[in-house]
């Protein structure tokens, strides 16, 4: 198998990162732990948001991470795969939408 930039080894040293800043490292990590607990919603559908916004953000480590959390929270490929579409419709979207503020500066130009 060929070496790829991201090692998935890596994704198991995520908690080693406070080492260097510890107290940042903990506040994140207490804040990370904060927002996976059941709340409003469960940590099945946190789970399910963690993997389309990995996608979007193109994190191979959150999406090995999530991918894997999804199905011991069982999640099906489906619901993955349908999650995806959202994001990706989502950002997409997004992309296409600033394209009025292009719209705006050629007309304003043009004038």
């Amino acid at each position: 198998m060929s070496k790829t930039y991201y090692d998935p080894a890596d994704l198991r040293k995520f908690g080693k990162i406070s080492e260097w800043n510890e107290e940042l490292g903990t506040k994140f990590f207490d804040y990370y732990g904060k927002v996976f607990e059941e709340g409003a919603l469960t940590a099945r559908e946190k789970s399910l948001i963690a993997l389309a916004v990995a996608h979007t953000e193109q994190c191979p480590y959150c999406i090995d991470a999530y991918t894997k959390d999804g199905l011991e929270r069982g999640i099906t490929k489906e619901e993955m795969m349908e999650a995806l579409h959202v994001g990706a419709a989502i950002k997409s979207g997004a992309t296409l939408v600033h394209g009025v503020q292009m719209m705006n500066k050629v007309n304003k130009l043009e004038m």
